[in-house]
């Protein structure tokens, strides 16, 4: 691990989990973000709770839960359509808060898609407790199709 992380960041990462090495923008600002694919091959973002995540009574703020499901939500287009997007639109519903210290999991499926515009359905939890659901509305942008050993060069 790095010297530039924190406690919480150093903390056991769950099984299958890979640091997402994003070296610029807001994705590092908020970070750090892992990813895993589960039994059916789809990816599943976490992040574990920390301060720079908090509101004001040391909960996870839901702009970053909202910031988090548009990330989780709509990778799953960079990942099955090896396309980058924008977002249109978010919708969602806040069923639970997270905690200091929680690992927080998220993903998505598309449900339609039409010429450049992808509608995805997603889901965020904390362990068995869900956090959060909604949808979301992406724009293609641009194909960023992948070579084998693609992402394993990048986070070197």
């Amino acid at each position: 691990m790095s010297d530039d992380l924190t406690p919480l960041q150093a903390a056991v990462v769950p099984d299958g989990y890979v640091i997402n090495l994003w070296q610029r923008g807001f994705g590092r600002t908020v970070g750090p973000f892992y990813s895993k694919r589960d039994e059916a091959n789809n990816e599943i973002m976490a992040f574990r709770v920390e301060e720079h995540h908090a509101n004001g009574m040391n909960n996870c703020h839901g702009g970053m839960l909202m910031s988090f499901a548009d990330m989780a939500w709509g990778r799953v287009i960079s990942n099955q359509r090896e396309i980058g997007w924008v977002t249109v639109r978010l919708t969602t519903d806040f069923l639970s808060g997270a905690q200091m210290g929680d690992w927080v999991e998220g993903g998505s499926e598309i449900v339609s898609e039409q010429d450049d515009i992808f509608t995805v359905r997603g889901k965020i939890w904390c362990g068995e407790r869900l956090l959060m659901t909604g949808s979301g509305v992406f724009k293609g942008l641009r194909n960023i199709k992948r070579t084998p050993g693609d992402r394993q060069a990048r986070q070197a």
